[in-house]
């Protein structure tokens, strides 16, 4: 299973001519899921040619408005299209208290069915899980309570090897308890272990999403190993100073966050209007972490 991801928009509070504020699509087969909406996304949405109708479920990390102002413009869209789906949104619970009122004034019988499932803001949980993937929201350090997210495809089996079954007679009804980790004994009484019978299964994709967030070493724990990780730098280290006033990142704390997870592969975003040209964050990120890129809008990143 591979997880594509497409930047909607990589900028922080206020929009440039040419970079939206946060969203973001995560398409993993069978579940397309945006995540932050701010304004601008349904336009982005548009450019990069991903259908209105393949997005169910909505994730919001907090409420600063250049992370979901964009959401009631994308449900009225959606329902003026005749989308005819539940869309599940995960989010501070304050948020339907924020948009259900937009929500009412839509005139006719509402196509969507919004659901709202309120994010526990203090401590990580399980926010949605099926058979192939979970993802996860966890507390990061910002002004607001603030979610990160954790998206994590579930470890499959091994593969048997079709040789071992000729070579050991393996009935078939064996084959799922071996594929699940158990040694196999023959007729003669031979204990032929797992590994020789197995090839192991490829390691679970997982991609991190934490923005806006101050450098914030607890939530290593819990992405470490990622294969990719989103890690907000809205400023460089010469502004440090106000990146700790206002609770956010600089490139080399992302990179730093990279290093102390082990994550594989970094990604910053959520960059100041004050910088027009970008280049040097990731010149300042690689200097720690050196497998470090750009968010850049309409490009796509591939797990």
């Amino acid at each position: 299973m591979s997880f594509e991801l497409t930047i909607l928009g990589s900028n922080s509070a206020l929009p440039t001519s040419n970079r939206y504020p946060t969203a973001q699509v995560l398409d993993v087969p069978g579940r397309c899921f945006l995540i932050d909406c701010g304004e601008g996304t349904q336009i982005q949405l548009r450019r990069n040619k991903i259908s209105f109708s393949k997005i169910r479920h909505i994730f919001i990390s907090h409420l600063h408005g250049d992370h979901y102002y964009g959401l009631i413009g994308l449900l009225s869209t959606m329902n003026l299209l005749g989308v005819k789906s539940d869309v599940h949104i995960y989010a501070p619970s304050e948020l339907k208290t924020l948009i259900q009122p937009q929500l009412d004034f839509i005139r006719g019988e509402m196509s969507i069915k919004p659901i709202f499932h309120p994010l526990n803001l203090k401590k990580r949980q399980t926010v949605f899980e099926n058979k192939n993937i979970e993802v996860l929201s966890f507390p990061v350090k910002h002004s607001i309570p603030t979610v990160g997210f954790l998206f994590r495809e579930k470890p499959k089996q091994a593969n048997i090897k079709k040789e071992m079954i000729k070579a050991y007679n393996i009935p078939l009804a064996k084959i799922k308890d071996i594929k699940a980790g158990a040694d196999f004994e023959t007729e003669d009484g031979r204990l032929i272990p797992n590994e020789k019978l197995t090839t192991p299964p490829p390691k679970p994709k997982s991609y991190a999403f934490c923005t806006d967030t101050a450098f914030h070493p607890p939530i290593a724990e819990i992405i470490s190993g990622v294969d990719l990780l989103y890690h907000e730098a809205t400023f460089l280290e010469e502004l440090k100073d106000l990146a700790e006033k206002t609770l956010h990142s600089t490139a080399r704390q992302a990179a730093e966050m990279a290093k102390i997870s082990n994550a594989s592969k970094l990604l910053i975003g959520h960059f100041s209007s004050r910088f027009k040209k970008l280049e040097n964050f990731k010149t300042e990120a690689r200097e720690v972490f050196k497998n470090t890129e750009l968010a850049i809008e309409g490009k796509k990143y591939i797990i």
